[in-house]
């Protein structure tokens, strides 16, 4: 068991949550060489990780998979043993084309959950549990797949952001983010992120609860961030222009990478649960998830890990919203109990 494949290729914060497990093998399986199979859009994150040995791009397989079926180029399978002499595949997040890729690969060793029906026809290794009824973290359930190899320690959560091995990330405190001095990073100040937006990937806070955070922190005290994608930022036109003299826009300006150096660069970060979350606690900075309680988005299964990390979410139970992105109970999460935690 000295060449191991880690299958995740989903979003960054499934990602960010997945990487403790090449940590956690690094160091129960002495000598044991990482290949993470990932989307191409998470190879920065993953390239940051010091326990990944090799990057293997799913995007690219995935072009060669016609050529493959037709015969054309025999030598194509990306995941062939040939190429990777793989020992193990495990698959964290279940696709059944990449099942069935490892299987006509050969590779040994194949893990995956029981609870999806193409794992019984391409996996030789099934590991039964459900994550959809469970009230583990999602680190700690895909932590369950290493159990087949002897790994069946259970981590606390701490233990956990221990691994997360993010060491090859650099800051970024030259990054040219505006002409006046009043918007550059600078260690006189809290330096914060705000990351108002998620992709639809979690329910969102709401502007306004933004808007009045903003108002709340000490201009003397805090230099603010927005941050988010091109499309994100011209979703918040209105938002930004309102708070132009306070805050320094950065949506849409850094590529992938910039963005994980400038979270390291930062102090803190306040967000729904979202990638740059994740990232932030993993980093050890401040990073504050405001949560729906809602299963299975909840924190208990999507907190953010790390020794300055934290969330907010209201103790009552919510499914009013479960078919909709608004979340009432989300928005009712005061600002003021955010900025209390970014000034304690």
């Amino acid at each position: 068991m000295k060449r191991i494949i880690i299958s995740r290729t989903d979003n960054l914060g499934d990602v960010i949550l997945t990487l403790p497990m090449a940590g956690i093998l690094k160091k129960e399986i002495p000598g044991c060489y990482i290949l993470f199979l990932g989307k191409k859009y998470t190879k920065p994150l993953i390239d940051a990780c010091e326990f990944v040995d090799e990057f293997v791009d799913w995007d690219e397989i995935k072009l060669m998979l016609p050529a493959c079926r037709t015969g054309r180029d025999a030598g194509c399978w990306m995941l062939d043993n040939e190429k990777f002499q793989a020992d193990v595949i495990l698959h964290v997040f279940p696709v059944r084309e990449i099942q069935k890729l490892a299987k006509d690969s050969k590779i040994p060793l194949r893990i995956g959950t029981s609870h999806r029906w193409y794992s019984w026809l391409y996996c030789n290794i099934l590991v039964h549990y459900s994550r959809k009824k469970s009230d583990l973290h999602e680190a700690q359930l895909n932590l369950k797949l290493l159990e087949p190899l002897g790994i069946t320690k259970k981590f606390t959560l701490s233990a956990i952001a221990s691994f997360f091995g993010l060491t090859k990330l650099a800051n970024s405190p030259a990054l040219q983010l505006s002409s006046s001095p009043a918007r550059q990073l600078t260690s006189s100040v809290f330096n914060l992120i705000l990351h108002p937006k998620s992709k639809g990937s979690a329910r969102e806070w709401g502007l306004d609860n933004f808007s009045k955070l903003i108002g709340l922190l000490p201009e003397e005290k805090f230099r603010i961030f927005i941050t988010g994608t091109k499309e994100e930022g011209a979703l918040m036109n209105e938002f930004l222009y309102q708070h132009r003299n306070r805050i320094t826009d950065m949506t849409g300006k850094q590529s992938l990478a910039e963005l994980f150096s400038f979270i390291n660069s930062c102090d803190g970060l306040v967000a729904a649960s979202t990638g740059p979350l994740h990232i932030a606690a993993a980093l050890g900075k401040r990073a504050i998830g405001i949560y729906a309680p809602m299963r299975p988005i909840f924190p208990q299964r999507w907190a953010p890990l790390g020794k300055n990390a934290t969330y907010l979410v209201l103790d009552k139970k919510c499914n009013a919203c479960r078919k909709s992105g608004d979340c009432e109970c989300i928005r009712a999460i005061r600002p003021e109990e955010v900025a209390e935690k970014l000034t304690s």
